[in-house]
């Protein structure tokens, strides 16, 4: 390949790159809340068991709790508490 042909490949593969990031930009950004949002609930929990000792609260620091917290926010952070509370 010359130089030339180069360049054109790097072209299409740039609008190539440019056109997939538009199309998925919506569920791109969905999942990158989702993501964000489990790893906030993942520190929420880890800091709700650092002061398991004073308060008596205690959640199992997992993906699963984390993935409540993240998605519900503060509900899910109480429904946890209930289904701990009841079971």
């Amino acid at each position: 390949m010359d130089v030339t042909q180069r360049i054109i490949a790097a072209f299409l593969a740039a609008f190539l790159l440019l056109a997939l990031i538009r199309i998925f930009r919506t569920p791109l950004r969905v999942v990158f809340r989702l993501v964000l949002n489990t790893l906030l609930g993942f520190f929420a929990l880890w800091a709700v068991n650092l002061t398991a000792a004073w308060t008596g609260i205690a959640l199992g620091l997992n993906l699963l709790n984390a993935l409540v917290i993240g998605i519900l926010g503060l509900p899910g952070f109480v429904l946890l508490l209930l289904t701990q509370w009841v079971l």
